[in-house]
């Protein structure tokens, strides 16, 4: 995983121990993704240090408890690891709202329609679920940038659709921010999209010279 601030790490473990909701989250998104991972371009690492990366960058930008506890459960649903009625059970209607918004529509097959939908849904959502969503992004934004710098463009035979067309989505998520959540974590994002593209930039200029 990219490496965070430390400061953004102390954040998270002040939550954890000051919030007994923030702590009952991570217990459970420790639970329910246990045995899972997530591809990054050519590796797999586990879907709670990815949970746990995002909540970090969410803690940075001070927002409450329940933001860090849907951060913490922001794939839960998606990755049918608890029910969306346990999430609210347990966790509170905030929080299952947040969890909901952030849960992509598996039923919408096209790719390009699906990120689309998903995306005009947390615009509306409100800026909780905005936040995480632009997190969740630059959490793999970055981790696509590690891989790339392995393998090239050689990563697209592990991406489920062409680097650039995810890139594009990318972009895409990066307009709706910069319209409805301006601020750290949009510049966040930003900045490890500009980084992928340099990098793409200087591949593109490398294999041109050979």
């Amino acid at each position: 995983m990219p490496a965070m601030h430390s400061s953004s790490r102390m954040l998270i473990d002040s939550a954890l121990e000051r919030s007994p909701l923030v702590a009952d989250a991570l217990a459970a998104a420790r639970e329910a993704h246990a045995d899972q991972t997530r591809e990054t371009g050519g590796a797999e690492i586990p879907v709670l240090d990815h949970l746990k990366a995002v909540a970090e960058r969410v803690a940075a930008e001070d927002y409450g408890e329940e933001t860090l506890a849907a951060a913490l459960l922001h794939d839960s649903v998606e990755r049918e690891a608890l029910e969306p009625e346990r999430v609210r059970e347990r966790f509170g209607p905030e929080v299952a709202a947040i969890v909901a918004a952030l849960t992509e529509d598996a039923s919408i097959e096209d790719y390009e329609e699906r990120k689309k939908e998903h995306r005009e849904r947390v615009a509306a959502a409100g800026p909780e679920a905005r936040a995480v969503f632009a997190a969740d992004k630059t959490v793999n934004v970055a981790l696509l940038r590690e891989a790339y710098r392995q393998r090239r463009e050689g990563v697209d035979e592990f991406l489920t659709v062409p680097l650039g067309e995810k890139i594009l989505t990318w972009e895409y998520d990066l307009e709706m921010l910069f319209d409805e959540l301006p601020g750290p974590l949009a510049d966040g994002l930003a900045e490890e999209l500009v980084g992928l593209w340099r990098q793409r930039a200087e591949e593109e200029e490398r294999l041109g010279t050979l």
